[in-house]
């Protein structure tokens, strides 16, 4: 969210708005040795300092000041200007609905239940609401119960420009990375480890496309390997390689999407969905699960798989993924141009400007609606509160 919030800031500005950002600072934090005081530090940061902080600056912002939350999950300060022109900008539910018992392969403790309902209680007090897809919405509409005047979806805008690289120049990219390039390319997975990235589905598909071939095309997974997945690496054939990669910068990553002849993002649950983008303005297919947010993002270019139901019967689910990587590789080179081209059309739309666009032509129908509700109309550059 910080990176977030910094890029809404400086496109703003860009545009001639003025712009502050309000976020609590670690004041009890710092004063408290590091150890297991320091989360309740942070708390009193949080929720009790920062509330205090946030009430004067309100007060002191004048009228013609828009408010944006740039996280559902900043709901419990959404009261405090609830009375002011505001918008909350909804990136996904996944926790709410974990907290509802919605997701059973993400229980969720009784503190975590406790703390989703007080950020529930929070944002259900806003009036107008940004959802990154039509998923999300649907999410915020059935599981956060809100009553919106408005509840609009911009897409996400990529915040790097990817775009196909030649392989010549990936490859020195990479090198430089460190990240070895194998001649006949890669099968490429990108998530941060989490539950819904289901990180074991794509080992799993693997393992059974590395069983069928004697000379199967590498797995890179730029994810963290945890216990579990190390676990996992062993269903692997001997003749199948995995290989984990982290920290990547954005232009290494565009590197690795470029010579990948399959991405390979079978989630259980998104919001959006980043990484099925990026891979179609790099040129590479992609296969993922056939539900909404992704088959929203992915669009008609992509492969799709059913979504994995139960890890306890991975085994059909498995050997049909399989069956669509295999078909994705080894199609014609006149098809795979076919396929390649209308990914890099469909990326075309989640264009950084068309969605600033979007978000300041809703925050002007917000602060329009209030000022004229007020009937105080300043003709100067709006003030915007992130």
């Amino acid at each position: 969210m910080p990176r977030f919030a910094g890029m809404l800031k400086a496109a703003y500005q860009t545009r001639g708005h003025t712009v502050e950002v309000w976020s609590p600072s670690a004041t009890v934090f710092n004063w408290v040795p590091r150890g297991q005081l320091s989360k309740w530090a942070g708390y009193i940061d949080q929720y009790l300092l920062f509330p205090k902080a946030m009430r004067k600056a309100v007060k002191r912002a004048s009228q013609d000041t828009l408010f944006v939350f740039c996280d559902q999950a900043l709901g419990p300060w959404v009261p405090l200007v609830g009375n002011r022109p505001h918008v909350v900008h909804v990136h996904d539910l996944l926790a709410l609905r974990s907290a509802l018992s919605d997701i059973p392969e993400n229980p969720t403790s009784a503190s975590g239940r406790i703390y989703q309902r007080y950020i529930r209680n929070g944002f259900r007090k806003a009036r107008h609401f940004i959802s990154v897809s039509k998923k999300t919405r649907e999410d915020l509409n059935r599981f956060g119960g809100v009553k919106a005047e408005t509840s609009e979806v911009v897409y996400n805008g990529m915040n790097f420009p990817y775009a196909p690289l030649a392989r010549r120049e990936a490859a020195d990219i990479l090198a430089r990375a460190g990240v070895a390039l194998p001649e006949s390319g890669i099968i490429l997975h990108v998530g941060g480890g989490q539950w819904y990235k289901n990180l074991p589905g794509v080992i799993a598909i693997y393992a059974e496309y590395a069983a069928r071939i004697s000379d199967p095309l590498p797995l890179c997974c730029v994810s963290p390997q945890s216990v579990t997945v190390t676990k996992l690496l062993t269903k692997v054939p001997s003749n199948g390689r995995v290989v984990f990669v982290k920290s990547l910068e954005s232009v290494t990553l565009q590197a690795l999407y470029s010579v990948a002849r399959v991405f390979l993002f079978p989630s259980l649950a998104e919001g959006f969905g980043w990484p099925l983008v990026e891979a179609q303005a790099c040129g590479c297919p992609v296969i993922t699960t056939d539900e909404s947010p992704m088959s929203e993002v992915a669009g008609p270019a992509a492969r799709y798989l059913p979504r994995l139901q139960s890890f306890a019967d991975i085994g059909p689910w498995a050997r049909l993924g399989a069956d669509v990587l295999q078909e994705l590789i080894n199609e014609s080179p006149a098809v795979q141009a076919q396929r390649r081209e209308a990914g890099l059309s469909w990326a075309k739309r989640f264009d950084e400007d068309t969605t600033i666009d979007g978000y300041l032509a809703i925050y002007a129908r917000v602060l329009h609606g209030f000022l004229a509700a007020s009937d105080a109309f300043p003709a100067r550059k709006r003030s915007v509160e992130v």
